[in-house]
């Protein structure tokens, strides 16, 4: 699974996963801080967690409390919100929805 398609992705099932093909093809190329400036919280969370990148994860969890009102206080609690804890392996099939 490249970083674009986990990025932009909107569910999984089984060996295939789901992706958003307006929103890939209208953010296509912008990093983490790119999609928190656009406040696309939940494909930059993916993204951070795609590079590994703790740091980025909690910039993006600090951006989403701020704009949201939440309190989340850790990575792990926006994990859990969520639903997104690893970059799946396993993933054979790609399904573009528009």
């Amino acid at each position: 699974m490249t970083r674009e398609e986990f990025v932009f992705s909107v569910g999984f099932q089984g060996e295939s996963a789901i992706i958003d093909g307006k929103a890939r093809k209208a953010n296509k190329g912008l990093d983490t801080a790119g999609l928190v400036e656009k406040g696309l919280f939940r494909a930059a969370f993916c993204s951070a967690l795609f590079d590994n990148n703790e740091t980025d994860m909690k910039i993006v969890l600090e951006a989403y409390n701020s704009h949201s009102g939440a309190s989340m206080k850790t990575v792990d609690d926006m994990k859990k919100m969520l639903g997104i804890y690893t970059v799946p392996d396993g993933i054979k099939k790609i399904t573009v929805i528009n």
